[in-house]
């Protein structure tokens, strides 16, 4: 069984996001990049099914610039077989990287779609979900585990009442939690041979899809800073001074 595996190029994790000077957007200028954490879990995921026999192929998929070629090289040299980047320049919202995905699955014949639930860039939480709605395929989201039985997976997910253990049958769609793994760390071996395996370079045109924006971001700012807080000596105090800022 095949398995696709989505990676976006993101602003590291470690790296403080800067707003550009007109508000247009983020500043990504000489910022370091890197996959996407959630994606690292979905990868390394799509590896320890390999491990265990249960997947013969990992296909890690890019869609953006050719500075995402590294973010592939990145999955390569975890343990991925083969990669396959869309490029694209710009922004590209999330239906339209669905759409592309549900092509590269159609071609590639995948049988499970691993990715992250989510991107730390944009946080919108909605690729793994338009993919399964356009695809027709059951869907797992949020996994914290997965086991793949005869014809179907099995995905353990977190809810507020505790665990709640859903049954797909395969093809299907997963999104990956942070308590689904830890990713390993590629080994030098692992990154030298990564730089001999292929990555297809497509586009979006090549997969019938339109990647035009539908939304305009008018205003990008930075968050309200937090003020500080002040020590109180009673609760009448407190009391009076709530009221005088208008909470109470």
């Amino acid at each position: 069984m095949k398995v696709l595996v989505p990676v976006k190029r993101v602003i590291d994790f470690n790296v403080a996001v800067r707003v550009k000077a007109d508000r247009s957007g983020v500043d990504l200028a000489n910022v370091k990049m890197s996959i996407n954490p959630f994606d690292e879990i979905a990868v390394e995921e799509a590896i320890r099914l390999k491990e265990k026999g249960k997947v013969t192929e990992i296909i890690a998929v890019s869609i953006g610039p050719a500075g995402a070629t590294e973010t592939i090289r990145t999955a390569l040299a975890m343990g991925a077989d083969r990669g396959i980047l869309v490029k694209h320049e710009g922004e590209i919202e999330p239906l339209a990287v669905a759409k592309i995905l549900k092509a590269v699955a159609t071609e590639e014949q995948a049988g499970l779609v691993i990715l992250g639930k989510q991107a730390i860039d944009d946080d919108c939480n909605q690729t793994g979900q338009m993919l399964a709605a356009l695809l027709g395929w059951p869907q797992g989201t949020f996994a914290a585990k997965l086991e793949i039985g005869d014809g179907e997976i099995q995905v353990t997910r977190e809810v507020d009442g505790g665990l709640q253990t859903l049954a797909l049958k395969l093809p299907a769609i997963v999104t990956t939690d942070l308590r689904l793994n830890e990713p390993r760390y590629a080994s030098l071996p692992n990154i030298m041979k990564a730089r001999k395996k292929p990555i297809a370079e497509k586009s979006a045109g090549d997969y019938g899809v339109d990647p035009a924006p539908r939304l305009k971001v008018l205003e990008v700012t930075e968050p309200q800073k937090r003020r500080s807080g002040a020590k109180v000596g009673s609760a009448t105090e407190l009391v009076a001074h709530l009221r005088g800022v208008g909470v109470i």
